[in-house]
């Protein structure tokens, strides 16, 4: 079965290993991402003012477009998903707004697009159990941080991504693996998103927060699905090692990094050179490289 896939603009620059990953472990799971024609970018943030129109046509404009080509649209960052799929939500629940749109956009587009993320197709179309069927590197031993960060949930009943509290499905995904996830508090706070820009000390703060809970916990590694949270968590280490003397850096890596390993990929198409922290010698410490 192939999926309409929507990558945004951050996986065609700073995240490529994110995207390359996903579209190889897809091929080996039996699917394939089917990269949606003449996307642009969904706007990069839910428009905080409900009367906001404007900011809603460019995620209304790629799902009215994906509705031409499928009924299921997937994409694997976190800002867009959670753009998207809000969007999405508010044309199919508000009549008028979708009029608005429509109107505007000259389309008839209805809200009727499955929206999922490359996670929920993992495990609800293929299943865990296929990933282990097809797995030539059990990632045994590994310590892994599952960060969801606060866009794949909130606002929780807009998202409708897990347990809103004490979500499971990034560490069901992990244990499948067979790594061990390892459970901490700061795993759906936020990274300091965009204040990364204006305030960076925030970031900084958020990020020290974050990575520190994970290895006090035992982490050796931790796993994200948003290359704003990767940026904020892994390439500011140096900032936050300047900050805090008492950090000890660790591995970041998307959750398609990881999947790669455990699928058999070449390590070198892994794209390990585009992370902050070198995870090589973690990786060839526990024999999956």
């Amino acid at each position: 079965m192939d999926y309409l896939y929507f990558p945004g603009c951050t996986l065609y620059t700073k995240a490529k290993n994110f995207d390359q990953t996903a579209r190889d472990c897809s091929l080996l799971l039996g699917f394939q991402l089917k990269e949606l024609p003449n996307w642009t970018c969904c706007g990069a943030t839910f428009p905080l003012a409900t009367d906001n129109i404007m900011a809603l046509l460019p995620p209304s404009r790629i799902l009215a477009r994906a509705r031409e080509e499928g009924t299921t649209l997937t994409t694997l960052c976190s800002v867009c998903f959670n753009v998207i799929k809000r969007t999405n939500r508010l044309i199919r629940n508000d009549g008028d707004k979708r009029d608005t749109i429509n109107n505007f956009m000259e389309t008839n587009y209805q809200g009727d697009l499955r929206v999922l993320h490359y996670l929920e197709i993992l495990k609800q179309d293929v299943g865990f159990p296929r990933i282990q069927e097809k797995m030539k590197k059990p990632l045994t031993g590994l310590k892994a941080a599952p960060y969801y960060g606060c866009m794949l949930l909130r606002p929780f009943e807009e998202m409708e991504f897990d347990d809103k509290e004490k979500p499971t499905l990034f560490e069901g995904f992990l244990e499948a693996m067979g790594a061990e996830a390892i459970d901490f508090p700061y795993k759906i706070e936020c990274c300091g998103s965009f204040q990364s820009v204006g305030s960076p000390e925030v970031a900084t703060e958020c990020g020290y927060k974050i990575l520190g809970s994970a290895v006090k916990n035992g982490a050796e590694v931790v796993v994200s699905t948003c290359p704003l949270c990767t940026f904020n968590i892994d390439h500011k280490q140096a900032d936050i090692k300047q900050k805090y003397l008492d950090f000890k850096p660790i591995p970041v890596l998307y959750f398609t990094q990881l999947l790669g390993i455990a699928m058999g990929l070449d390590y070198q198409t892994l794209g390990f050179g585009q992370n902050f922290v070198d995870p090589l010698p973690l990786l060839k410490g526990k024999g999956f490289i």
